[in-house]
């Protein structure tokens, strides 16, 4: 007997929208407000400022450590009177001639060590010797160097911001991958063009963590400096507006000066350098 034939069963669908529907998960509310970074900064911020607050008040001794109440309110007497404004661009001023002028020194020796084996090894040897030396044990030479005023301070800066640049950025151009290298090579690139067009952008992420590290080092640097000299000298930025006012046992005024050098240093964190971050190694794709 024929065996029986088997029909598999037809299936008939309907047809369907070519639009598909929208597969990403709603955000709620906390979930939209949480994914903003500014909004947790200020949030870590205020209880910051809320711890601050409670242990002054338990404390209760405004010469150790005022309310972040009287902090404030100093603050902005300093800055209707004028002095805190003054001083910080004094210092902001101080601060760009130092740095800039680092920054073209620790170029100029990273050139020379990316393109000769003598370059290399002098940036070697100097880093190892200049970068674990404080920056403030040369205030002494400074002063004998340059005097009272802002030479000293800008000498110091300058070594501040040297080797911190100079040994991020040379670190980084060494971790540049050899395919990069040698397309630039057979590009006929050679020299400052080939430095710039392959070496820079592929190291800028460690180049970029040199400037923070400068930059932090410098402005830190600069403070201490003219806690010393603006007192020798009778001028000065911040470092001497924290100085005159601890003398003066205005505590209050005291933390409002330190209250300013660290705004500004978040602010140029956060502002300066992240939008620099942004527009080149989170544009480029180097970094999540």
């Amino acid at each position: 007997m024929p065996e029986p034939t088997l029909h598999r069963p037809e299936f008939i669908r309907e047809r369907v929208d070519d639009a598909f529907g929208i597969v990403e998960k709603p955000l709620t509310a906390w979930e939209k407000v949480y994914s903003q970074d500014w909004i947790r900064k200020v949030f870590l911020l205020l209880v910051l400022a809320g711890f601050w607050e409670a242990y002054a008040r338990h404390l209760d001794n405004a010469l150790l450590f005022p309310t972040f109440a009287s902090t404030v309110q100093a603050f902005w007497d300093a800055i209707a009177k004028g002095d805190l404004i003054g001083k910080s661009w004094h210092s902001i001023q101080v601060l760009l001639i130092g740095y800039g002028l680092g920054l073209a020194l620790a170029a100029l020796l990273t050139m020379f060590a990316v393109t000769t084996r003598i370059g290399s090894d002098l940036l070697e040897t100097l880093t190892s010797m200049f970068n674990p030396l404080p920056a403030i044990a040369l205030l002494p030479l400074a002063l004998i160097w340059f005097g009272l005023g802002e030479g000293s301070i800008v000498f110091v800066l300058v070594h501040s911001v040297l080797w911190a640049v100079a040994l991020n950025t040379h670190s980084g151009f060494m971790s540049v991958s050899a395919t990069l290298r040698m397309v630039g090579r057979n590009y006929g690139l050679r020299g400052f063009g080939y430095a710039w067009k392959i070496l820079v952008p592929a190291a800028f992420p460690s180049i970029l963590t040199g400037l923070k590290t400068g930059w932090a080092f410098a402005w830190r640097t600069l403070i201490a400096a003219e806690l010393v000299f603006g007192v020798s000298s009778g001028s000065g930025g911040l470092g001497w507006f924290i100085y005159e006012n601890k003398n003066q046992l205005e505590i209050p005024s005291v933390f409002a000066g330190l209250f300013t050098v660290i705004l500004i240093g978040f602010a140029v964190e956060n502002i300066i350098f992240k939008n620099v971050e942004l527009m080149t190694v989170r544009k480029w794709g180097m970094q999540n």
